[in-house]
């Protein structure tokens, strides 16, 4: 079962921040003027100061689910205002690639995939298991669907099915080989006029006049030995030709996410006030009050915007708060290693927990193996999974299957790191032959990698299997051993060991142009290289329980009235598990919905 955290737990002192001060009640009278707070621990700016405004709605945070929820909220006939610390918007979703995991929606429907409702309740039941309750579990499976045509009907969006993206279980009951997922289509960028220019960039920019979509790279790194590979990569100039032509500014992924729901937002006539940091809540009437606002500072004041009927925490999680990953996460653990959004702070769970929600899933995060390159990690998708490399831990031993998913790999290599010291970091080890025909992050086949990433540490290079293993510090007869093992079972095709393979997931990024199995090649043409991989993620997943209409809960089970929460400052609906590419966004931007039509229905 998850830990349901109300408050700091006590065991780790050396990561634990200050205890808060007793919940602050902030009083604004008919005068709007006075806020009685004390101020919040190593804050230097006064919590009083004058009103600055007073919506139905206050959304905090401009990310996938705030901006949903005030798109939501708007469209109710509510005044909403958003408040967003960073100084553009879009948040994490506007960095990723911006699938979205949303069974039965009319895009998959619309497509021919045989989705029901009776298997996406059974499969998302299996992934997540008993922790999460059914009720929430239903609530997102109903409101989904809903949710995405009510922002394709407010907004310029439009999505397209990510065709053969496997959910990450395709073998549990009600699985699809071929996938839930979709992604945004694109948008020009000119539809948010001068706004454009205060979009969160993307994490990895798309290639200068091109137009790729997420499920293109899966081609892409295949473009220099497959044939559909060089019409995909011909396929996306061509679009930037186009969009050039036609004087657009093509957006797609999660900048076509971020502004498509920008562009919602304006036409609704929503405020998103910009370089406006929460600082706290405000609560009336003491610890069992109801929520009525928020103290933000805006523009070096801090002030108060009351909140007629609710506020909604969209904030994201606290992957950039050393603090609290320490407090809350397993040791090696760090900021450096996320990309997330660098705001992301926990401001709003630590605003919740201290207006007495309770927090889970505060030890998990959407984890995914990454190499720490300089300047930013780099999250590892196709390259661990593409055939001809392995993983391996400071054993020199191969200790997973290199295609799982994602969050699945960086689990294992915590609990086997667990009192050993010897899977954080690991590395994945590739050949020549893997570097002449497979893209790495963008640097193309058979070009060198730059001299930086070896600078750091990050990439090894030798021309023996041996002086790898002395470069990397793992025993070297223990390093030809696996080599050897992984060699003689990759020219037969089977991985008994890890069974990798086995699925139609572990499948999708491979070179379908290698047989008897796609995912695995041996490694054995020099040099060799290897490069660090570290347990980095896309952000964290714990934070503010909330029910099935996203309302924040105490401990007890209890509602905190006027408080709801949704995306990464929650507790998310997929629990430890992850059932398909997109289930972040997806479950972001239903329980933002929700949460919006229930304070409208109330």
């Amino acid at each position: 079962m998850t830990q349901i955290q109300d408050r700091p737990p006590t065991g780790n002192t050396a990561g634990t921040l200050p205890r808060p001060p007793s919940r602050r009640t902030v009083l604004a009278g008919a005068g709007a003027g006075a806020l009685a707070a004390t101020v919040l621990p190593g804050a230097v700016a006064r919590a009083d100061g004058a009103p600055l405004g007073e919506y139905d709605v206050v959304v905090v945070g401009s990310g996938a689910s705030g901006m949903t929820a005030a798109l939501t909220a708007a469209r109710r006939g509510l005044s909403v205002l958003v408040v967003e610390k960073a100084p553009t918007f879009g948040g994490s979703a506007a960095r990723s690639g911006a699938g979205i995991w949303l069974p039965n929606n009319s895009v998959i429907l619309g497509a021919g995939v045989p989705d029901t409702p009776e298997k996406a309740a059974a499969y998302l039941s299996a992934v997540v298991g008993p922790q999460v309750p059914a009720e929430r579990q239903r609530a997102f499976l109903a409101n989904g669907p809903r949710m995405l045509d009510f922002v394709m009907a407010n907004s310029p969006l439009r999505f397209r099915f990510m065709d053969g993206y496997s959910d990450y279980y395709p073998n549990l009951p009600g699985g699809l080989p071929n996938g839930r997922s979709i992604e945004p289509d694109q948008i020009d960028g000119n539809v948010l006029g001068a706004e454009l220019a205060h979009l969160n960039p993307a994490y990895m920019p798309v290639p200068a006049g091109m137009v790729v979509f997420s499920q293109d790279y899966k081609w892409l790194n295949l473009a220099a030995v497959s044939a559909k590979g060089l019409a995909v990569s011909t396929e996306c100039l061509a679009r930037g030709a186009k969009a050039a032509l036609l004087g657009e500014k093509p957006l797609t992924m999660g900048q076509a996410l971020a502004a498509g729901l920008r562009a919602g937002l304006q036409r609704a006539g929503v405020p998103v006030w910009l370089n406006s940091p929460l600082v706290d809540l405000v609560q009336e009437g003491g610890p069992d009050g109801a929520v009525t606002g928020v103290v933000v500072e805006k523009e070096g004041v801090r002030g108060v915007v009351r909140a007629r009927k609710g506020v909604v925490i969209g904030s994201g999680g606290f992957e950039h708060n050393a603090q609290m990953r320490a407090q809350y996460q397993q040791q090696p653990i760090g900021t450096q290693w996320s990309v997330g959004a660098k705001e992301n702070t926990g401001d709003g769970i630590r605003a919740g927990q201290r207006a007495g929600a309770a927090l889970a899933l505060m030890e998990d995060a959407w984890w995914g193996p990454s190499i720490p390159l300089p300047g930013e990690p780099y999250f590892c998708l196709a390259e661990r999974t593409l055939p001809g490399g392995l993983m391996v831990n400071r054993a020199g031993t191969r200790f997973v299957n290199e295609a799982a998913p994602y969050s699945d790999v960086v689990h294992v290599m915590y609990e086997q790191d667990r009192g050993t010291g010897s899977h954080i970091p690991a590395w994945l080890i590739v050949d020549q032959n893997y570097r002449n025909r497979y893209l790495f992050k963008d640097i193309l086949p058979t070009l060198p990698f730059p001299d930086s990433w070896y600078e750091a540490g990050a990439a090894k290079k030798a021309w023996t299997w041996d002086a790898l293993a002395g470069q990397i510090g793992v025993p070297a007869a223990a390093l030809r051993a696996t080599l050897g093992r992984f060699n003689a079972q990759a020219w037969n095709g089977t991985d008994p060991d890890q069974h990798r393979g086995d699925t139609a997931y572990d499948h999708y990024y491979t070179d379908p142009a290698v047989r008897p199995n796609s995912c695995l090649a041996p490694v054995w043409v020099p040099p060799f290289y290897a490069f660090k991989i570290v347990p980095g993620d896309l952000g964290t997943k714990g934070g503010i329980v909330t029910d099935a209409r996203a309302r924040a809960l105490r401990a007890d089970g209890s509602v905190i009235r006027g408080l709801w929460a949704a995306g990464n400052a929650s507790a998310a609906v997929m629990g430890h598990s992850y059932a398909g590419a997109g289930s972040t966004i997806g479950p972001a931007m239903t329980f933002g919905y929700v949460a919006a039509n229930d304070i409208a229905d109330s």
